[in-house]
């Protein structure tokens, strides 16, 4: 495996939609997410972000915030997203006040990540209308943003009334929230986030149109970043994208092959289509791993190695990030899971961190010198049998006489 340093995120982290087969335990499922949050805090990944939604059964995490608080008593130190809430969803206040109180439970270590809101059936179930859906986010955000600075805000649309309203507890981190704005194809993500100085999270990264939608989605976001007074950097952009690491690449996608089937139902069922591909989990895996699969994009599923070059790729596409989050899959059982995430966290990170840059050039100084080295040894050795060699003489002597 290479180890040389590389150009690229330095920062890793899992989000968490989840996906869930529905002929698991719900209750089991969603204890072993909290398990995956406490296995990455303990491996050293930086983030976890957590989903919300309402509907179509597999992503069963209604209140991000909820679990995140659950999250935050079984972790130390791995930083805690919602990913996303979805504004139109949601009274401003009432979301502002929880998420502020999120950050005082866990000691300043929330993010707030903010969307329109991805399912269809949720958006029909509240009576909103799909169109609207991105016009009410920024309607949200606009309040959003004051109110978490300690602002008092008065202000009316179509679905939401504000009368000098102010929040009672402010965030516990002294710089406010860190905030982050869902981007896939459309520029809407990225205006968001620019007008308001906020992070980037392209949801889509794998996905052959979101790909290419990377370098286009940061240009309309830098721009809109200088328009309104805002730093640019890059740091602050997330990309995600699905992830099953194994010891072989073949061991990897039968791995993948034990759960795959519950994402192809999903997509099919959401859909209203049947997928040429999903009769057989293996068709199904070749078929991720290639074209990819609507929604998800491509997947990598492999080694660790397989995972570098990926990575690499979308730095290359998108001319360099900030952090980089595996998108959570419950395609494989729970012990390859597990093990899945040690391998990324034991080789893949390293790389990108260059962790072992210092320890690698150590062994190449050594290498360099080694004749220099072990002559002096050597020398240094024959020195002293020189100064002692009749002390160890006579030692040597007197045992046998005893003898």
């Amino acid at each position: 495996m290479n180890d040389t340093p590389a150009s690229g995120p330095t920062r890793f982290g899992f989000f968490l939609a989840p996906y869930h087969p529905l002929t698991g335990n719900p209750t089991l499922q969603l204890q072993r997410d909290l398990e995956l949050v406490s296995l990455a805090d303990r491996l050293g990944y930086a983030e976890a972000w957590v989903g919300e939604h309402h509907s179509a059964g597999l992503e069963i995490i209604a209140a991000p915030e909820v679990f995140l608080a659950a999250a935050a008593q079984r972790t130390s130190r791995i930083r805690l997203g919602t990913g996303v809430n979805s504004l139109p969803y949601h009274q401003p206040l009432m979301l502002a006040d929880r998420l502020c109180l999120l950050d005082h439970l866990t000691m300043g270590r929330t993010m707030m990540g903010v969307g329109p809101g991805q399912l269809a059936t949720d958006a029909a179930m509240l009576g909103i209308d799909p169109v609207r859906q991105r016009d009410m986010m920024h309607e949200s955000m606009a309040v959003l943003v004051r109110l978490l600075r300690g602002e008092t805000v008065t202000a009316e649309t179509d679905w939401y009334r504000l009368g000098e309203a102010r929040l009672q507890l402010l965030p516990y981190q002294s710089g406010g929230l860190e905030m982050a704005v869902a981007s896939t194809i459309s520029p809407s993500g990225a205006v968001l986030a620019g007008r308001h100085g906020a992070g980037l999270l392209s949801l889509a990264a794998s996905d052959p149109s979101g790909y290419e939608a990377l370098v286009p989605n940061w240009k309309v976001y830098e721009k809109t970043l200088l328009e309104h007074g805002h730093a640019v950097d890059r740091s602050r952009w997330r990309l995600v994208a699905p992830m099953h690491l194994a010891e072989t690449r073949e061991q990897a996608m039968r791995e993948a092959e034990w759960g795959v089937g519950h994402l192809v139902e999903y997509i099919e069922k959401l859909s209203g289509r049947t997928a040429p591909w999903g009769r057989s989990p293996r068709a199904a895996v070749e078929q991720w791993v290639g074209e990819g699969f609507p929604a998800f994009g491509r997947a990598t599923i492999g080694t660790p190695d397989d995972a570098i070059a990926a990575i690499e790729k979308l730095t290359g596409q998108s001319g360099g990030f900030g952090t980089f989050l595996l998108l959570g899959l419950n395609v494989a059982d729970w012990d390859a899971t597990q093990r899945s995430a040690r391998l990324f966290a034991e080789h893949v990170i390293p790389h990108f961190t260059g962790a072992n840059r210092n320890r690698i050039a150590s062994l190449d100084w050594a290498e360099a010198n080694s004749e220099r080295m072990i002559g002096g040894l050597q020398a240094g050795i024959q020195s002293a049998f020189d100064r002692h060699g009749q002390t160890l003489a006579a030692a040597l002597g007197a045992d046998e006489q005893g003898r």
